[in-house]
């Protein structure tokens, strides 16, 4: 399946955020995304994030790449909010390249990602901007992954 193109406007996710690279998450003992997950629900932070819109959907953030998918990132899982703070991460304006998976967690997002990267390689025409990408939730079984494109 072909990802769609979208434009977005900026918005704010906050909750919990971790610094981390993909060369991490790839080894359980430093592994930091898995966990950070855990503890969005465990603590209900959803439930207890300040200014929280309307919008339901869970955002799984990725921004302050250091340079790109080799480098390291900042992942923020929490929800959209209308006041900017400190802790929050922008989803920046732009274009995205939007890549839709549905299914049983955590593998539909596994399958996603390694649909993402496949799509990259294929196209190498098409570059991503390592600025904001995010994934939204619409429930425990679907997800749209945004990546931000030129």
């Amino acid at each position: 399946m072909e990802p769609i193109r979208q434009h977005h406007g900026a918005f704010q996710v906050a909750g919990l955020t971790a610094r981390t690279t993909n060369r991490e998450e790839n080894e359980p003992a430093t592994a930091r995304i898995e966990g950070l997950w855990n503890r969005f629900f465990a603590e209900e932070t959803y439930r207890s994030t300040p200014h929280r819109t309307e919008d339901a959907r869970i955002f799984g953030v990725y921004s302050g790449y250091e340079s790109d998918a080799d480098g390291p990132f900042d992942v923020t899982v929490g929800v959209a909010v209308s006041h900017a703070t400190s802790e929050a991460a922008t989803i920046e304006a732009g274009d995205y390249l939007v890549f839709t998976s549905q299914g049983e967690m955590p593998q539909m997002v596994i399958d996603a990602w390694q649909r993402i990267w496949q799509y990259f390689e294929a196209n190498p025409t098409i570059a991503r901007l390592y600025r904001s990408d995010f994934e939204a939730y619409d429930g425990p079984d679907k997800v749209a992954i945004h990546i931000g494109v030129s």
